[in-house]
């Protein structure tokens, strides 16, 4: 019997271990297989690379961009007897007011962004100032419901986005152009709408964000190792101009004085390199803020000087005149019957603004007659002049560096048969271009008969600081040199005795040419004009090509009293600035 007893107690105790080590089993197993919250021996980190900046040809960053961040904290986690602590550590950290921080705090309860726009500096002191909350207890360690474990969740700053800064305000706008904001995953990038933001917006555009993974330290830190990886940050393309600040800023003041005292609607200026097509100014008197664009801002948002096409008007003269030279059409020399001031020619009237009797081929252009040339233009065929005037860039772009250009019109071949249509064109009616067409087609005049294109980016800086530059567009020969220099001496010749003798600057070669426009509206000539002057200033060193556009004068409509004098306030800021030296003997 005791045997049997001693038996069935070796029998249980042989189960209660069995069953012991099966649950110590099962236990294990469950342990294995389950997800376990244990803090990962791995960290990762993320940068976002930014969108490039545009920089003047002196340095000056016109737009760059800025990171934000946005502050957020979770109300259940702050020690409600540390609230009043927290409230204005972070006040003093952020620059929010105490109240504006607690009308925040109490809206929600639970995960709450106290700033959305939190500048790059300042966010670093706000991380720090999380760090310092952490270590004083602010935040209490609540247990997750789910999980049973206790965790804290303090005061977080997070990159939210980036901001596009436009330190200078105004300055070479619309030129820059401006852009919009693209939400991608609660992250605000930027992508360019108009000017260069525009048009350089895939050479801008950030180009790969960084990454980081590896194993961490006791800081949480990643440790950069063979078993770490890394993708660097490549941030986008810096461009740089070749328009500086302090020449752009000075133009810029003249245009806006000048169309309050002219009472223009606009005023828009050039200033070119003859010889390369280097951009030193594009200048326009409407401009905007391209953080801060109001309805009043809309007709200004278009670059004028690609955007605008007008009817160009006396300035087309040389153009003209030049074409009849290549040819052989005219000797300078030749009379031409002034008929008085009015000449019929078929149904159409053609008058001057003086009255002539007889004059010069070369003082047709001198003192500006319509008579005169509209006579002269005869001498071309149809084909002639409109393969002329293709070959000085009327009709096509401009400059690669700006998008969206009127390229505006000019007559045809047939159309130029008839004798109507070309004396209107030889004096800049039935034809449409913009200001940087005029200015390249100007260029040939002072540049030995070859055409340059205007040229705004002089070149890209990438992330390592090395600077590509741009190859200008190489010259085209559009006049022979001899052609050339004759027409460039009629323009000075027109500067020292005719129309444009308010541009003389002594001890410099100033050349150039008024222009007078009546505007269409609503297929009518209307009593409104546009004025221009279009020309150039050379010293020993230098040879620029300059023009003015003045739109709807009210104080006068001729040219000589309000797009010359522009020219000439120009020229005196350019040698106050070092660009020209005249050659003036003490």
């Amino acid at each position: 019997m005791t045997e049997r007893n001693k038996s069935k107690k070796i029998l249980l105790l042989y189960v209660l271990i069995s069953l012991a080590f099966l649950v110590f089993l099962s236990v294990m197993l469950l342990t294995v297989i389950k997800q376990r919250h244990m803090p990962s021996i791995y960290a990762k980190e993320s940068s976002r690379a930014q969108r490039g900046n545009i920089i003047s040809a002196d340095g000056f960053h016109i737009a760059t961009t800025k990171k934000l961040y946005k502050a957020v904290v979770d109300t259940r986690y702050i020690d409600p007897q540390k609230r009043e602590l927290f409230i204005k550590l972070f006040s003093i950290y952020s620059g929010m007011s105490p109240k504006a921080i607690k009308k925040r705090l109490s809206r929600r309860k639970g995960v709450v962004v106290l700033s959305y726009n939190v500048p790059q500096i300042q966010a670093q002191y706000l991380k720090k100032l999380s760090y310092e909350l952490r270590r004083f207890k602010v935040f209490l360690a609540l247990k997750n419901p789910r999980t049973g474990l206790r965790s804290v969740h303090g005061l977080s700053v997070i990159e939210s986005g980036e901001s596009r800064e436009y330190p200078y305000g105004r300055l070479l706008t619309p030129i820059i152009g401006y852009p919009h904001k693209i939400e991608d995953n609660g992250y605000t990038s930027i992508r360019g709408v108009k000017g260069l933001e525009r048009r350089f917006d895939a050479d801008l555009a950030a180009r790969q964000d960084g990454f980081s993974r590896g194993k961490r330290d006791v800081n949480s830190y990643i440790i950069l190792n063979k078993e770490s990886f890394t993708k660097p940050k490549i941030n986008g393309l810096d461009i740089k101009l070749t328009i500086p600040v302090s020449l752009q800023i000075r133009m810029e003041k003249l245009l806006d004085n000048a169309k309050t005292e002219l009472e223009a609607k606009q005023i828009m200026l050039a200033i070119m390199d003859s010889s390369t097509g280097k951009v030193y100014a594009m200048a326009s008197s409407n401009r905007y803020l391209p953080k801060s664009i109001h309805k009043s801002d809309y007709p200004s948002l278009n670059s004028g000087m690609i955007e605008y096409s007008f009817e160009p008007g006396s300035v087309l003269k040389p153009i003209t005149f030049s074409l009849l030279l290549e040819h052989k059409l005219v000797n300078p020399y030749d009379l031409v019957n002034g008929h008085n001031g009015r000449f019929k020619m078929g149904r159409k009237v053609i008058t001057d603004e003086h009255k002539f009797d007889w004059l010069s081929a070369e003082n047709v252009i001198v003192y500006s007659s319509n008579i005169g040339i509209a006579q002269l233009a005869q001498k071309l065929s149809g084909y002639e002049f409109n393969n002329g005037l293709k070959r000085f860039g009327f009709a096509q772009k401009s400059t690669p560096d700006l998008i969206y250009e009127k390229v505006g019109s000019i007559p045809s071949s047939k159309r130029l048969e008839n004798e109507i249509y070309k004396a209107t064109c030889a004096y800049g009616y039935g034809i449409r271009a913009n200001l940087m067409q005029l200015m390249r087609a100007y260029s040939v005049f002072n540049n030995n008969g070859k055409m340059v294109t205007p040229q705004i980016v002089a070149g890209f800086i990438d992330e390592y600081h090395q600077e590509k530059k741009i190859d200008p567009v190489e010259a085209q020969t559009v006049l022979r040199s001899a052609t050339a220099a004759r027409v460039k001496k009629i323009l000075i010749k027109t500067v020292n005795k005719g129309t444009g003798k308010k541009a003389i600057t002594p001890g410099l070669i100033i050349g150039g040419k008024t222009g007078t426009a009546h505007i269409v509206e609503k297929g009518k000539y209307i009593h409104k004009y546009n004025t221009a002057f279009m020309g150039f200033a050379n010293d020993k060193q230098h040879k620029y090509t300059i023009g003015v556009i003045v739109i709807q004068p009210k104080k006068s409509h001729f040219a000589a009293q309000t797009a010359v004098p522009v020219f000439k306030k120009a020229i005196d800021i350019m040698i106050e600035e070092g660009y020209l030296k005249p050659d003036i003997v003490q």
